[in-house]
């Protein structure tokens, strides 16, 4: 280690360590190149041995304040001793005896063979054809073997082809703010369409918009399931319910924009998009679907058209609102939540 009052950059380059001094305020010491090329945890295990030099050689002291335990510190001081800096370098974790495979080459090649013939057949099936063969393997070694093909390269399976669906931007819609509180009837409502299948074969659309607070609920059906539809619907329901609404969740489905959306904005009605595969944060709507089906739909006997099972859906949603207790609600209904809410204020 020298001392010296000019850098040469050629020094620089090749590494050499040396100390500049500028003053007798301070004074700075160059890194060596091997040191800076440590991974970040061989550089911090030098870190600790350093400071452990320079305060007193405590080992407790030492490993209070980097969190390890005495064997762990006496490892790496033991192999830096011996080693230097290399012996503060990750070493291999496998394990010194390996499991070497059990199956035969004919085996191999046997479910080589069955699985370029059916493609998207899983260990299981393929254990099975194989035993009709006389060849008896567990499931769990078929399965390896599956597994060693594909990464030696020897079995290469297309992508599975899927329907690519382009999310496009929402002009209205958004994300409900994290800071966005729920403090009164009508902040926050939750709405979803669901099919509503009969014994002939027809499919109806029904949609349930249900209060996120008092648990108050109406919904429509019909034959479609189109965003000018469901915009009529809602415009209905929203005439029904005794609170003003100021938000409504919806998932990311087609019905839920362009005329859906241009509607949300007119009526100054904010309008939040669920994040894609999360139906649990529309929660409370989705139970009342399952509601509306058992209590409603499978208690009906009406004929199988839209007006008069628009008529039945109206008179449950009577008794939903006005005589069936909600245990969420400490077993009130919700119009008697709406109005003890309304008597406390």
């Amino acid at each position: 280690m020298r001392e010296c009052t000019l850098i040469r950059k050629r020094d620089v380059e090749a590494g050499v360590p040396f100390t500049l001094k500028h003053s007798a305020s301070w004074s700075w010491t160059h890194q060596p190149a091997q040191e800076r090329h440590l991974a970040p945890g061989a550089r911090a295990r030098l870190r600790m041995l350093q400071w452990h030099e320079q305060h007193g050689r405590n080992v407790s002291h030492t490993c209070r304040h980097f969190g390890v335990a005495r064997p762990t510190f006496y490892r790496w001081q033991r192999r830096y001793r011996s080693s230097g800096l290399a012996g503060l370098r990750d070493r291999s974790h496998r394990p010194h005896q390996v499991r070497c495979p059990s199956w035969t080459v004919q085996q191999v090649l046997a479910v080589h063979a069955l699985r370029e013939h059916y493609p998207r057949w899983g260990k299981a099936k393929l254990q099975l054809l194989l035993a009709q063969q006389g060849i008896n393997l567990s499931v769990s070694m078929v399965g390896r073997i599956l597994h060693h093909l594909k990464m030696s390269g020897q079995l290469r399976e297309g992508k599975r082809k899927g329907v690519r669906t382009v999310s496009r931007p929402r002009p209205y819609a958004v994300r409900k703010p994290h800071d966005y509180v729920i403090r009164s009837p009508g902040d926050l409502v939750q709405v979803d369409t669901k099919d509503v299948r009969f014994g002939n074969g027809v499919t109806f659309k029904h949609l349930s918009l249900v209060d996120d607070q008092s648990r108050y609920a109406v919904a429509e059906i019909g034959s479609r399931a189109s965003a000018s539809q469901i915009t009529a619907h809602l415009d209905r329901m929203l005439a029904r319910l005794p609170f003003a609404v100021r938000a409504i969740q919806v998932d990311g489905g087609s019905e839920f924009k362009a005329d859906f959306e241009s509607y949300c904005h007119d009526h100054d009605l904010r309008l939040f998009v669920l994040p894609p595969r999360s139906p649990k944060l529309n929660g409370k709507v989705e139970r009342l679907q399952r509601t509306f089906d058992e209590e409603c739909y499978q208690c009906l006997d009406v004929p199988v058209h839209v007006p008069e099972l628009a008529a039945g859906l109206h008179a449950y949603e009577q008794v939903y609102n006005h005589v069936r207790p909600h245990r969420a609600l400490g077993y009130r209904t919700p119009a008697q939540y709406l109005a003890d809410l309304e008597a406390s204020a």
